[in-house]
């Protein structure tokens, strides 16, 4: 969750806190300071006078029970929350049996956080002290993470990309607008096309790395399934620990995935996140455990909980959406979900050791999570500084049968996760 700290699983923000980001947006502002109020000397006096980017009215509203999603405005950044992501998650094929003999698996994130040091100065400014001059000075940090797990020759790739922004969705190659989905990193993207309906979406995904590229398209045959409580989803005891939260379950993914120079055109299918919040991780909560399932049916099935030190869990949620038409999510509470490890492995890179296959039971049955490849660890520690696990896994019912597949990711093994 997925994904500074959101509580738990719906995280993906909270992996910027995870063994680093926080410090290093921290850093990005202690260093922003001094390097905008240089370009706003007496040079450039007309950039000293220019004030920051104003986003517009939305994008200040706190996350808050009752606060009704808005599509397709929603799709796009919440530039007043702390932090924000977007992920992308799936499993493909070379044929459209993807769903018997899936090949690979597939993650691509962006991730929005404020930079501490440039969000207190607009504060100090908006009371009328001394704010931080410039409109070019940085006000968020725009990182992407992309992995790609080859199953037949079990092999896990990983990339990583990192940018400085200032906040104004209409300038640089690094950006995020506020009115739909469209963020990018140079020549990393993930955007909606803004001439499909919202509820039949088509998206556009591309990355290019060292090591692999992505590009395709899915298409969305579901409407937006709304977390928690329409879209205001509780990740923690207090009733501020809470995000706004959907997803877009039952993608359908056509990717060309370019590894070492060979293409391929894979088919399969595909799961978005969208998440957004002020509030950092509940303080004994040290990382957390989330499975995002499409099933074989149609249907969808969300569930996380996050961990004590002791293992224990501190919350817990999630969702369960049949694939009848117009059908009602059913959100958990937090007793109503329990996550039982079973083996694990060991990463010889990190030394941690996750859990690669669990019992999971919600109020949608008993399922095994059982993972596709062990060594899924994205390990970016030269990097952006994250440590988790995120990888392709099966659902079984009962009977040990596949209902479903997905995604299983595990964060606070390498390390707790650390508030920014």
């Amino acid at each position: 969750m997925s994904r500074a700290p959101l509580a738990g699983p719906t995280r993906r923000a909270w992996l910027m806190s995870l063994s680093g980001l926080a410090s290093l947006a921290e850093a990005a502002g202690a260093r922003a300071a001094p390097a905008a109020a240089a370009a706003a000397a007496p040079a450039s006096t007309a950039s000293a006078s220019t004030p920051p980017p104003s986003p517009s009215p939305s994008t200040h509203e706190g996350v808050r029970r009752g606060r009704p999603l808005q599509f397709p405005r929603d799709h796009g950044a919440h530039l007043g929350t702390r932090t924000e992501w977007w992920y992308l998650t799936g499993w493909l094929a070379p044929e459209q049996a993807a769903d018997s003999a899936p090949t690979h698996g597939f993650q691509v994130t962006f991730f929005r956080s404020q930079v501490a040091a440039t969000d207190r100065a607009d504060a100090a400014a908006a009371r009328g002290g001394p704010g931080l001059p410039g409109r070019f000075a940085p006000r968020h940090l725009l990182f992407a993470h992309a992995a790609v797990t080859d199953l037949a020759a079990g092999r896990h790739q990983h990339a990583q990309r990192l940018a400085r922004w200032n906040g104004d969705p209409a300038t640089g190659p690094d950006r995020a607008l506020t009115t739909d989905a469209d963020v990018r990193l140079a020549r990393w993207h993930l955007a909606r096309e803004t001439s499909s309906p919202w509820q039949a979406a088509r998206w556009r995904a591309g990355l290019r790395s060292d090591a692999f590229s992505l590009q395709g398209t899915l298409l969305a045959v579901q409407p937006p399934l709304l977390q928690g409580d329409a879209g205001f989803s509780r990740k923690g005891p207090e009733e501020r620990q809470a995000s706004h939260y959907y997803s877009v379950p039952q993608l359908q993914a056509q990717l060309t995935l370019e590894v070492r120079g060979q293409r391929q055109q894979l088919h399969g299918r595909a799961w978005l996140d969208h998440e957004w919040s002020d509030e950092l991780l509940h303080p004994h909560a040290v990382g957390w455990d989330w499975i995002g399932m499409n099933l074989l049916d149609g249907s969808a099935l969300t569930a996380f909980r996050l961990r004590r030190a002791d293992g224990s869990t501190l919350w817990a949620g999630g969702s369960h959406r049949h694939a009848a038409p117009g059908a009602a999510p059913r959100a958990f509470e937090p007793g109503e979900v329990a996550f039982e490890p079973g083996s694990r492995w060991r990463s010889a890179a990190t030394s941690a050791m996750y859990p690669v296959r669990w019992q999971v039971r919600t109020p949608a049955g008993r399922h095994t999570v059982r993972a596709l490849l062990d060594a899924q660890e994205l390990d970016g520690r030269t990097g952006t500084g994250t440590v988790y696990w995120e990888g392709v896994a099966e659902l079984l019912d009962e009977g040990g049968r596949r209902v479903g597949l997905g995604y299983l990711e595990m964060t606070g093994y390498a390390a707790p996760v650390k508030l920014g």
